[in-house]
């Protein structure tokens, strides 16, 4: 049976988002409830300890820092990132709250309701990470990737009671690192203001 046009284009749709940045102003998606991945469904343990309590006053965006295959299998690297958390740095949990796949599939990281951790100089106290994967000094955010995390950013900010410019980089905290990365610090004010339009549609 012949490839349709519009077959061949849903075929090629993730590959071509992942190898080029989202552009312009697309969709907003709607400050509505986001599906996120439970822990339990990518094999999360319970937490190894108490954590540090904390109140939400910012949001705060991460890359993974490493270069991503599209494909390759998310549950499994939080698991490894959850096992080196505890077994390398001590600390209780994966030190993000959310993980938004290329995808855009999010999933549950650290409880919300607990500080995370850096290996950076700043007090995490107050803020919800959120860690996109890629690095974002060589890759772009895809459109999906884009889009969810807009949706994730507008749903926080709602229930939190925060305005836009309470989400920042965690080069906003720390002169330790360019996280989240050239290609997507180039659009942060975008991605703030995209935030913005949903909370408020």
């Amino acid at each position: 049976m012949a490839l349709t046009l519009w077959g061949l284009m849903l075929l090629l749709a993730p590959f071509l988002s992942f190898a080029h940045a989202a552009s312009g102003a697309a969709t907003v998606p709607a400050a509505t409830t986001p599906v996120i991945v439970a822990g339990s469904a990518w094999g999360s343990t319970p937490i190894a300890g108490p954590g540090r309590a904390h109140q939400v006053t910012q949001l705060t965006v991460h890359h993974q820092g490493e270069f991503w295959t599209y494909g390759a299998d998310v549950p499994a690297y939080l698991r490894r990132l959850q096992q080196w958390s505890r077994a390398a740095k001590g600390w209780v949990d994966v030190p993000y709250h959310y993980v938004i796949g290329p995808d855009g599939t999010i999933y549950a990281g650290r409880s919300p309701t607990i500080a995370g951790d850096t290996n950076t100089g700043y007090d995490t106290q107050g803020h919800l990470q959120v860690m996109l994967l890629g690095n974002f000094e060589e890759q772009a955010v895809t459109t999906r990737q884009w889009d969810s995390t807009v949706q994730l950013l507008a749903h926080l900010l709602k229930a939190h009671g925060l305005g836009a410019t309470r989400i920042g980089a965690h080069r906003h905290h720390s002169t330790q690192t360019v996280c989240p990365g050239a290609n997507l610090m180039a659009r942060f004010e975008e991605l703030q203001q995209a935030a913005a339009r949903a909370v408020g549609r």
